[in-house]
């Protein structure tokens, strides 16, 4: 028999022998044990055992299919078990999906080997795993690739032998793009905001903080000097919210003064800043001074 490998057996527990263009199988190994119909061509691995199964009625059957050499398969019977000693606490849910898990290991509940605290259903990782790969595909809680992986193939989880696909269709391209236009009030560059030079006075500065903005050296009157820039939308997120509003005003552009500085001398900017403070404080101890 093709199905089974086996010449001689029980033709009550297998069926009797079909033979057609070459080919040979008994007819029960023909059934799925699972769903009864004929066609069924995946045989469970342990010697002696005759069940046949189709490949969607695996899951179903409690079956397994192992992706990897010798792409064995098992019937609910002998399939192979997690040796993990774990037991899913109370109102355990499954780390991907967030539902509710077995109370106990079985078929449909499976935990990560490494850590023995990442519970999930069985069918949950399979996507992840298709589109990870053997390279990222790891467990969601303790991230543990060597022991997760090896566990999840045993126990029939597809992981493809190839780089995650993210990287074949460039999904994160995005995220490697650098800004690259000036965004100054009144761009001076006469090739326009999107021209940029090593050096000079097109130079493209980008923010310090953001790099989501930037701007030419001389559209903001930026000091060849410098090479260190924030537009005007970070610098006011750093000024003190005790200060008073005419120490930084967030719809001007960051211009340095004549001095070189992008905010005047830094000792008349402090001095003048602890000045507004005592004057604010000073005004709250007056207006509380008659009610004491």
């Amino acid at each position: 028999c093709m199905l089974c490998l086996q010449a001689e057996v029980d033709p009550d527990l297998c069926g009797p022998r079909l033979e057609q263009e070459g080919l040979c199988a008994h007819l029960f190994c023909l059934d799925c044990f699972v769903c009864g119909h004929s066609g069924a061509t995946i045989n469970c691995w342990q010697w002696g055992c005759n069940r046949s199964f189709h490949l969607p009625c695996a899951v179903r059957g409690e079956c397994i299919t192992q992706y990897l050499p010798e792409y064995r398969a098992f019937c609910f019977e002998h399939r192979p078990q997690q040796a993990v000693e774990a037991t899913p606490k109370k109102d355990t849910s499954c780390i991907v999906c967030m539902e509710d898990v077995d109370k106990q290991k079985c078929y449909r509940t499976l935990v990560c080997p490494a850590c023995k605290h990442a519970w999930f259903h069985r069918v949950c990782p399979r996507g992840g795993a298709l589109r990870a790969g053997i390279t990222c595909f790891r467990c969601p809680l303790c991230r543990d690739r060597e022991l997760f992986c090896l566990e999840m193939q045993i126990l029939g989880i597809q992981i493809p032998f190839r780089r995650p696909a993210w990287e074949d269709n460039d999904a994160f391209a995005a995220l490697g793009e650098r800004h690259n236009r000036c965004d100054a009030r009144e761009c001076l560059c006469p090739g326009g905001r999107e021209q940029a030079e090593g050096e000079g006075p097109w130079q493209l500065l980008l923010c310090l903080s953001c790099a989501a903005q930037g701007t030419h050296r001389s559209c903001s009157n930026w000091p060849s000097s410098s090479a260190i820039w924030e537009c005007h939308g970070c610098a006011g997120l750093r000024t003190d919210s005790s200060a008073s509003s005419d120490l930084v005003n967030p719809t001007a552009e960051a211009r340095p003064s004549a001095s070189g500085h992008s905010h005047g001398n830094p000792e008349a900017e402090t001095s003048r800043r602890r000045s507004s403070i005592q004057a604010a404080e000073g005004q709250s101890h007056s207006s509380l001074a008659p009610e004491t």
